[in-house]
């Protein structure tokens, strides 16, 4: 593969919650938490294809200038979200990369 547009935006995902007593049973993967996954564009190694596929809309707001508050969230960058089986709550945080005007 080779890589050649420079991103705008990295991102954190955090593993918050995981079911109601936070047993990796919980999740069919096996995520825990305190779980983190770091990423710019693609699926992070390891991460939920999923919950990803819920997540990577809201990265796509902030990569189009957007606001993460229009949907709810308190903060511009930052939000949580609940996977789609119910049972994980995420934090994503975006960061504007410092090479990007």
């Amino acid at each position: 593969m080779k890589k050649w547009y420079e991103e705008e935006y990295e991102f954190q995902i955090s593993v918050l919650k995981v079911g109601e007593d936070n047993r990796p049973e919980n999740c069919r993967i096996g995520l825990e938490v305190g779980d983190e996954f770091s990423c710019q564009y693609s699926t992070p190694a390891g991460f939920c294809p999923t919950s990803f596929i819920k997540i990577f809309p809201l990265m796509e707001v902030l990569r189009c200038k957007g606001d993460l508050r229009t949907y709810g969230s308190k903060k511009e960058l930052e939000t949580t979200m609940i996977c789609p089986d119910g049972v994980v709550v995420f934090k994503l945080k975006g960061k504007k990369i410092d090479h990007c005007p």
